[in-house]
């Protein structure tokens, strides 16, 4: 799977994300502070990788910044794209299947190394419900 990685800085697990999509045999397009060729500042960052699924390039995307809230804003501004903040395993799986979330959203501040091996985890084995309600809800999204 193509999926493309933006942080607004080195910090926390920033580094680790793309190293460990890597080891795990995905390609890996980085954006903001993990390409020196781009502006790092999180809106501009998380838009960049949010387009790259929205448009095509990528499968997903993983957006980090100090809390992961702005990551998450600015790649829900990109039409098609669902961005989830996920803090656990629990969370990640959820977004996988409840609301078929295209884009992770991650704190680097609160994300351990271990915590972002079970997100990931649950992330890349999710896939979307079937079930006709989730479907219903995913779907409405394009009509709000």
């Amino acid at each position: 799977m193509r999926i493309s990685v933006a942080a607004d800085s080195k910090d926390g697990v920033a580094e680790r994300v793309v190293t460990e999509l890597r080891r795990r045999g995905h390609e890996v397009v980085t954006h903001g502070a993990l390409n020196d060729a781009e502006r790092d500042d999180w809106a501009w960052a998380s838009e960049l990788a949010a387009r790259d699924v929205s448009e095509g390039r990528s499968d997903q995307a993983v957006v980090c910044c100090w809390t992961g809230t702005g990551a998450s804003i600015a790649a829900n501004k990109v039409p098609g794209v669902r961005a989830a903040l996920c803090v656990d395993a629990y969370t990640a799986d959820g977004a996988r299947k409840w609301n078929d979330a295209n884009v992770l959203a991650l704190s680097l501040r609160l994300t351990s190394d271990v915590v972002l091996d079970e997100i990931l985890d649950a992330w890349l084995e999710g896939r979307p419900s079937t079930d006709s309600d989730d479907v219903a809800n995913v779907s409405h999204l394009d009509d709000i």
